[in-house]
């Protein structure tokens, strides 16, 4: 009984997101996308696919937003989906079960808004809010209230977690980067595409400080590797 109960939860749950959200078939693909920022600076965003009530990470993307400056979700969000739909179009691909976004009414508005801007029209689509866990639908002024204790609302909060977790990441990761990087450039004869080469192959300033004359030599030639040593040692 256990057994046939434990192989029987993930179509259970799917087929109880089904029942509560209203969803034409059942959510098999789930894309899921949130918005990162520091106080409005190195913006990203992620989307989280959940195949069968199951993450699959093969199938996860991380953005750069590249056309929002400040910190406007909203606008981030309008841009992500565009990029994200506007490419399936593209390749003639299908659309997932039911789009996600981290987000209340405002994040679905601008989600839905981009959706159509595409000429989409047979889509799924909800926001969900932290702060009540209301699940917001594009037909619907009012949220819908999912019991806490449902397998439905569970899975919905795994995927929302999950792309929020993998968003502060990205945005964690390209912070330090662009800070060692920075740290890098104010050594004088070092350019950009010195400090992104060094970073790619040492991981850190840290390391590129404790990197051998050798070691610098062989990753970007004598006189850069002299310049970079002199900076951090005082000799050569």
């Amino acid at each position: 009984l256990q057994k046939v109960k434990k192989e029987g939860n993930v179509p259970f749950t799917l087929a109880a997101l089904q029942r509560d959200l209203y969803l034409k078939k059942l959510p098999r693909h789930i894309e899921c996308f949130d918005i990162s920022n520091l106080q409005g600076t190195d913006t990203v965003a992620s989307m989280v696919v959940f195949v069968d009530g199951k993450p699959k990470k093969s199938l996860y993307r991380k953005f750069t937003i590249r056309t929002v400056s400040g910190p406007d979700d909203f606008a981030s969000m309008e841009e992500v989906i565009s990029r994200r739909y506007k490419r399936l179009i593209e390749e003639k691909e299908p659309l997932p079960d039911l789009i996600m976004v981290d987000g209340g009414k405002g994040q679905l508005s601008t989600a839905v808004y981009a959706l159509r801007i595409l000429g989409l029209k047979n889509f799924e689509i909800i926001g969900l809010a932290k702060r009540l866990e209301e699940v917001f639908l594009p037909r619907d002024p009012e949220p819908v209230i999912i019991p806490k204790t449902s397998s439905a609302l569970k899975l919905l909060q795994q995927v929302r977690d999950e792309a929020h977790r993998f968003a502060i990441t990205f945005h964690r990761l390209k912070r330090s980067k662009r800070t060692f990087t920075t740290q890098l450039l104010e050594i004088k004869g070092v350019g950009d595409k010195i400090a992104t080469k060094l970073l790619a192959e040492l991981g850190s300033v840290r390391e590129v400080e404790n990197a051998s004359l050798e070691t610098l030599t062989s990753l970007i030639g004598e006189k850069k590797a002299s310049i970079i040593f002199n900076h951090f040692h005082g000799t050569v």
